[in-house]
């Protein structure tokens, strides 16, 4: 159980912040270990929580910043606003459809499909003429919010990849590729802590005794790596396009595809 701790915490540490999804690649990674059902589901919902503490530790200035504002500037309460105008939607059908989505979606071919949309959406948006109007975070507006927040409901879909809906929905909305890259960290924290406090408690049970131990361990390392991702990624951003993972999540995919 070390080294499976060991290598799902890794795992959901490089994959949180990119496009490629991280739920896909736990329970593709959980599947080989031979762990599956609403175990391996805690698992990989809790130790989501090693990458928004990564997000909160990089940005805690900001975050700080923000905080300490809220009683006298009207920026600071309108961002906060906004990141829970960006949370309710997906917050609103994943307690709709948690029970169906738990049940029928988390399986290595329903994740293989979900690669492959991620990556053809990946393709269309960066095809697209975009324009961006908006090049900080905190500076995105209520429409782009709401926008951001509906495309989070693809990643519903284990494999689809929150970060790849939200952040291609951002630019989708006119945000920059950096700008929407960070209101993806920012809005990360509501949405998998929310998530992470939900699943385990509703999962809580399907654990093994010993299991927190691991949990732990595992979240220390997604922390780390989460941390080292999310400044790459940045600067990854600032240069490139996101058809890379585009293209990695088809190789996946296929693999996945062939493989089962």
């Amino acid at each position: 159980m070390l080294w499976i701790a060991l290598v799902l915490g890794l795992i959901e540490g490089l994959t949180e912040f990119l496009p490629i999804s991280s739920t896909g690649h736990l329970i593709l990674a959980s599947s080989a270990f031979g762990m599956t059902g609403r175990r391996a589901e805690a698992f990989a919902i809790f130790i989501q929580l090693g990458a928004v503490l990564a997000v909160v530790w990089e940005y805690r200035a900001r975050l700080l910043a923000v905080a300490r504002d809220l009683g006298r500037r009207a920026e600071a309460r309108a961002f906060v606003a906004r990141l829970f105008v960006a949370f309710v939607p997906s917050a609103v059908a994943g307690l709709l459809l948690h029970d169906a989505i738990s049940e029928h979606l988390f399986g290595p071919r329903t994740v293989a499909f979900a690669l492959l949309a991620g990556a053809a959406l990946i393709f269309v948006v960066e095809a697209l003429p975009l324009r961006a109007r908006t090049d900080v975070a905190e500076s995105t507006g209520w429409a782009q919010a709401a926008g951001i927040g509906l495309a989070q409901c693809l990643a519903l879909w284990p494999g689809f990849s929150r970060s790849a809906a939200t952040i291609l929905g951002g630019m989708g909305c006119g945000l920059s590729r950096r700008a929407a890259t960070e209101f993806s960290f920012f809005l990360a924290i509501p949405t998998l802590g929310a998530a992470t406090v939900y699943d385990l408690a509703k999962n809580a049970e399907h654990l093994a005794p010993g299991d927190l131990t691991w949990l732990g361990l595992a979240l220390v390392v997604s922390f780390l790596v989460a941390w080292a991702t999310i400044r790459w990624l940045l600067r990854w951003v600032s240069t490139h396009t996101l058809r890379p993972f585009g293209w990695y999540r088809i190789v996946l995919g296929l693999v996945v595809l062939v493989a089962i």
